[in-house]
């Protein structure tokens, strides 16, 4: 089977098409998953460039869709034919938070699902929403779940509240169609004016360009009346919070994804304990919600949004592209 490994000393031009041998059938509580599509994050873009070391020979990406072909002994939930996509975290079933790092993350920790078959546990998928490509279904497993995670489970998003989404990322995309999908006002910032309109397309109410206004934050309050929005999706990090916190409203939430502008910096604690805001640091999340995600997404008929797909073996130009910041919504691998 043909396989993508990260060769040493990491980096785009280290990432090596392979044949492996077949892993063979699924052993008890197990599931063989034929890979028809992975979604690019800018985690596996860290991992691929050598930015964040893995280890020589991992294969990347968290994220893998496709199609049950064998089911292990005590297996009830798939069978054969199911499609299925893999989890970010697939020891994180249930439950609160409780991993602060990458030691079982595909692609990072372990082996990843640049693959065209893997033999896994049958908990580390779930199933897909129903009539999903599998690129479509790639895309949720790290940034579809982070933006539902972000606004409906711990932001608690209702009808009528305002959102503020940074960017036209995957997790910023996905975030909007939450928000318009749950009856949300969306405020949508990006340095394109192009790829504003295409987010107004989506249904964003309001867009703001972020090199034209840089004082965004002003911006934001004067649509709100003044008021602030009831949440932030913060994808940027220290260079964009000081806004994201300046325009927030009283008693809101700041949902911190990204750390796109650095890994730290100043943060006006008093502005923000005036506001008296929720910050949330969160990184994807369980099974569980998952599978909750999946249930939504059956109701409100949302679909992803793919800008461009690639073949498996060109992978290095997939995360080009991303690395440019030229996309909107997801980029994906379809094999």
């Amino acid at each position: 089977m043909k396989a993508i490994k990260i060769a040493a000393p990491g980096g785009l031009d280290n990432l090596a098409l392979v044949d492996l041998a077949d892993p063979g059938k699924a052993g008890p509580g197990q599931i063989r998953v034929r890979i028809h599509a992975n979604s690019l994050n800018f985690h596996d873009y860290l991992v691929a460039s050598g930015k964040m070391k893995a280890d020589d020979g991992r294969i990347p990406m968290s994220d893998g869709a496709g199609v049950v072909e064998d089911v292990g002994e005590g297996v009830t939930e798939f069978k054969a034919g199911d499609h299925v996509v893999s989890c970010f975290f697939p020891l994180w079933q249930d439950g609160p938070p409780e991993v602060d790092n990458f030691s079982f993350t595909p692609g990072d920790g372990i082996d990843g699902y640049a693959a065209e078959i893997v033999v896994r546990p049958a908990t580390w998928f779930t199933h897909v929403p129903n009539g999903f490509s599998h690129a479509e279904a790639a895309t949720l497993a790290t940034a579809g779940l982070t933006a539902w995670r972000a606004l409906v489970v711990d932001g608690w998003l209702k009808a009528g509240n305002t959102v503020l989404v940074q960017g036209t990322g995957g997790v910023s995309i996905f975030a909007l169609q939450i928000a318009k999908a749950m009856g949300a006002e969306v405020i949508v910032t990006s340095s394109s004016d192009e790829k504003l309109e295409r987010a107004r397309a989506l249904g964003a109410d309001h867009l703001i360009n972020y090199k034209s206004i840089p004082a965004w934050s002003t911006r934001v309050r004067e649509l709100t009346g003044g008021r602030g929005v009831d949440h932030v999706v913060e994808v940027g990090g220290p260079g964009t919070l000081p806004q994201s916190i300046a325009s927030v409203a009283i008693g809101g939430h700041i949902a911190l994804i990204g750390v796109l502008t650095g890994l730290g910096g100043n943060v006006p604690t008093a502005l923000l304990m005036a506001r008296q805001a929720r910050l949330q640091g969160l990184i994807v999340g369980s099974r569980r919600e998952q599978n909750e995600f999946v249930r939504a997404i059956n109701v409100i008929g949302l679909r992803p949004v793919i800008d461009r797909s690639f073949s498996l073996a060109d992978i290095a130009h997939a995360f080009r592209l991303q690395e440019e910041g030229r996309h909107f919504g997801k980029i994906s691998l379809d094999f």
